[in-house]
């Protein structure tokens, strides 16, 4: 199956909240940072597209209809251009909120340091996720709020620049179901707004992780 959706937003703008919206809606499996982690195949993948710029878009979304978050959203424009009848989303939220919520959750195991005997999937995630991430779109200066932020506005004002205004939508999901449905012309579900994935929760599966990383 084609991608119908192609999720150009930053992590941390709602897209866990996206991904089971969009899930609801009829275009799942939607992909998302989680998919690749539970995927040894698909981290591969993106580690080669990060060190050697090499994907097959084809197959790494074969079984998917949407993308939302990271890696994904690392290479938006040519998921896009692969993908030319899907529409383009956006997934925006209040910069100081989004650097606040970045610094508070994933930031932190991103910089995590490795010991030398973890399995080599945990390996090449993380090398994916420095250069990609942390390197590539923040060259390595997260830390310094006003960059990052300036990062963060930039990325969203080329996407807006770059994808033409009828396939694209820029949104909060504090906007709930209508903007969204009316975009991707489906009906709006008759129950409330994902709201998932919010701090408090991701900081406790985050120190599960550094738990159970530390036991293995």
């Amino acid at each position: 199956m084609a991608l119908k959706v192609v999720g150009a937003g930053f992590g941390r703008t709602g897209t866990l909240s996206l991904k089971n919206a969009l899930e609801k809606l009829g275009f799942g499996p939607c992909y998302h940072m989680a998919e690749v982690f539970a995927r040894p195949d698909h981290v591969a993948m993106w580690h080669r597209l990060a060190f050697a710029n090499s994907m097959d878009w084809d197959l790494v979304f074969r079984d998917f209809r949407a993308t939302v978050d990271w890696p994904a959203a690392r290479w938006w424009r040519e998921i896009a251009a692969h993908f030319p009848e899907a529409k383009v989303l956006l997934s925006v939220r209040d910069p100081e909120a989004w650097y606040k919520s970045m610094s508070d959750t994933i930031y932190q195991p991103m910089t995590w340091p490795l010991r030398t005997d973890v399995p080599e999937v945990v390996r090449l995630q993380n090398e994916m996720v420095r250069k990609a991430i942390l390197a590539e779109t923040f060259d390595n200066c997260f830390e310094d709020k006003a960059h990052a932020i300036d990062v963060f506005k930039s990325h969203n004002q080329e996407v807006r620049d770059t994808i033409d205004p009828l396939r694209l939508l820029v949104f909060d999901v504090r906007e709930g179901w209508a903007p969204l449905c009316s975009f991707l012309e489906v009906a709006v579900p008759n129950e409330p707004f994902p709201r998932l994935n919010d701090t408090a929760s991701t900081q406790a599966m985050i120190q599960l992780m550094r738990e159970s990383m530390s036991k293995s």
